[in-house]
Formats: C-alpha cells, structure tokens, sequence
C-alpha cells in the first residue's frame, strides 16, 4: 500500500497509506488533511483539491490533460509549475512516498 506525505502550509508532514489506485484528493479528505476539500468529489470540476507536487516526484506523474491543466488557472492559490489537481493522481505502488504541499488558503 503506497504512502503519501503532505506538507501542509508551515512545514508540518503528516503521512498517511492508502490502497493502490486512491487519489492523492481522497487520501486527503478520507484521512483530514487541512486545506485539501475535493467538494466536486474528484470529477475535475472544481479545483479545490490543488497541490504542488515536490519537484522530486512531477516527473514520475503523467502529465496533466487539457481540462486538469485548464481548472488550475481556477485554483484559489498560487499556480506552479508543479501545481496538480489531487483527484488526477492515483497512487501506485511505484508512487510510495510521494511528497504534495497543500498551498495556504487565501
């Protein structure tokens, strides 16, 4: 079961494990993580689900598709190069550790 490390805004980690093929968006909402609401349930429809991916694991991602790409410019925090939508990530074993910073809220 792959584990994922959220840094939420200040610094504080806190890592939580889920099943293979859970977004990045439903680690976060099943397990509370502060800053991450998903309210369209993971359809890409809303953008309230944005991350920055560490730089250390964008590469290890499959790009994101037009419509993720266009619902970024929607995000309430600041877009980065790294900026992903959480519903648009599925974990994977290959995907253990990965690191996401949930931005401040506004």
């Amino acid at each position: 079961m792959p584990s994922i490390v959220f840094v939420l805004p200040g610094g504080a980690e806190r890592r939580v494990t889920v099943a293979a093929g859970t977004s990045v968006m439903h680690a976060a909402v099943d397990h509370d993580v502060p800053g991450i609401v998903g309210e369209c349930g993971g359809c890409a429809s809303c953008a309230t689900c944005h991350v920055w991916v560490d730089p250390a694991w964008i590469d290890r991602l499959p790009p994101a598709d037009e419509v993720e790409d266009d619902l970024l410019g929607f995000a309430e925090t600041e877009r980065r190069p790294t900026s992903r939508l959480g519903c648009q990530i599925a974990l994977a074993d290959a995907l253990d550790g990965l690191r996401v910073e949930v931005p401040p809220l506004p």
